[in-house]
This record gives structure tokens, C-alpha cells and sequence, in this order.
């Protein structure tokens, strides 16, 4: 996709991959911060993907790299690998898919909106959604600091 002087530069999207939510996040427009999107099924993760490609494009999805403490690959990395397969199938125009650590993020999204004031809505589905995405958000921001994009 080629960015003209009206269309704004094609989007970096967060994925945090869990095996009954996909967490989705995006940069802003100067990929200078992350944001949290919402959190999905896998399937509707997918459709979201392409619908955000559709009306924006995406150029770089950075996926949430489940290593094990130890810093080794297992049986999530193998499940998170699937996803991404099913990802370029799904989107295969995107310019590339790029695999970050997520080790602790998922506590880190947790204690975040700890101390931004989120309360429990007692809607357990709900509150793991907003980690999910909060997750997403935290793996998205780490590239795009690492990066400077």
C-alpha cells in the first residue's frame, strides 16, 4: 500500500494471542504509542485485522512471543506460530509479521490498569478482555520503543 500527502501511513497493529481471546492493539499515526483496541475470539481477531487493512492498511503486525521464563520456545510459541500462519494466509499483502517477547506482559497489563483506576466490573469475560488488550498494547509499545517507529 503507498501512503499519499491524504492517506495517513499504513498501521502497526498489536496482537496478544490467547487460546479463547486475542488481544489487539494500535499505534498511533506517528507510531509513537501504542493503544488498546479490544479484545476478540481468534476468528473475529482475523476479520478485525482484515477490516482495519481494508480501511487503513496494515504494514507491520507484531505478535506476542510466548517464551517460557527460561527464555525457550514450547508448546505456546508452537500455538502462537500456527496463529501467525493463519494470519498471512488471512492477510498476505501485510508487509511483515514480526515476533516480540511477551514474557510478563500479561501481569504488567494487569498491574497498568491497576494503577490507572480500573476497577473490576465483577464481568470476569470482560476484565480479561481488557488485560488482553492492555497486553497487546504493552508488546506494541515495546516495539515501537525498540524500534523508534
Amino acid at each position: 500500500m503507498t501512503a499519499s500527502l491524504d492517506a495517513p501511513a499504513p498501521r502497526v497493529v498489536g496482537v496478544d494471542y490467547g487460546t479463547k481471546r486475542v488481544g489487539l492493539a494500535l499505534a498511533d499515526p506517528l507510531r509513537m504509542f501504542a493503544r488498546p483496541h479490544g479484545a476478540f475470539t481468534q476468528r473475529e481477531a482475523v476479520e478485525e485485522l482484515k477490516r482495519i487493512h481494508a480501511d487503513e492498511g496494515i504494514e507491520t503486525i507484531v505478535v506476542g512471543w510466548p517464551l517460557t521464563l527460561g527464555g525457550e520456545e514450547g508448546v505456546a510459541t508452537e500455538r502462537v506460530q500456527q496463529y501467525i500462519n493463519r494470519l498471512r494466509n488471512a492477510l498476505p499483502d501485510v508487509v511483515r509479521i514480526v515476533k516480540r517477547d511477551e514474557r510478563l506482559t500479561s501481569e504488567m497489563a494487569k498491574d497498568a490498569l491497576r494503577d490507572a483506576g480500573a476497577r473490576r466490573t465483577g464481568r470476569v469475560e470482560e476484565d480479561r478482555g481488557r488485560v488482553d488488550a492492555a497486553a497487546a498494547a504493552l508488546i506494541l509499545q515495546d516495539y515501537l520503543d525498540a524500534t523508534g517507529r
